[in-house]
């Protein structure tokens, strides 16, 4: 009868053991799950999105960027960006506004200051709240209906420059990442 209670509890000890490395087994599978879904989300908000379906764009903050290798009239380049189905570019922060600097060029940005209105507005309808005109800037340089907006003084932060929207320069679209 020894024996037999010796080959239970031999039995028994290796079913626990047998619970413990298939527990512990479970517990490894959920926290490489998890670890998994960790970096997939880590490295998709610091990537952007796929870069081959977005060619010719550049990602920053939660938006894409098109600069353009050509000079056209505002009006054009805003027709340009609709067709990429992106507008002019707003710029909504300090950070986004020393991202256009980088660039390196004279570059139209989603801003007009209308004449009868008197307010400058962004291409979404929204009115100006913060600004980052160059010295002496707006100085009402047009004296045409509309005054377009450029980016000039790209080295320096404060570098918006009223000026006619018929004139020819670089410009930048921007569209919603998401």
């Amino acid at each position: 009868m020894s024996k037999f209670l010796n080959v239970c509890q031999h039995l028994h000890s290796g079913r626990n053991t047998y619970r413990i490395v298939a527990v512990s087994f479970g517990l490894l599978c959920i926290l490489q799950v998890a670890v998994n879904m960790t970096l997939r989300l880590s490295r998709s908000t610091t990537e952007g999105p796929d870069k081959s379906f977005q060619q010719g764009w550049v990602y920053f903050g939660s938006s894409l960027y098109f600069i353009s290798s050509t000079k056209l009239p505002w009006l054009q380049s805003r027709d340009d960006c609709q067709q990429r189905g992106a507008d002019l570019v707003i710029i909504n922060t300090k950070e986004e506004q020393n991202f256009m600097g980088k660039f390196h060029r004279l570059t139209w940005i989603g801003l007009t200051h209308q004449a009868e209105t008197m307010k400058w507005n962004w291409v979404d309808g929204t009115l100006l709240t913060e600004s980052y005109w160059g010295e002496g800037e707006p100085n009402g340089h047009t004296t045409r209906n509309i005054t377009c907006v450029e980016i000039r003084f790209f080295e320096q932060e404060k570098s918006w420059n009223d000026i006619r929207c018929y004139g020819q320069n670089f410009w930048i679209c921007e569209k919603n990442a998401l």
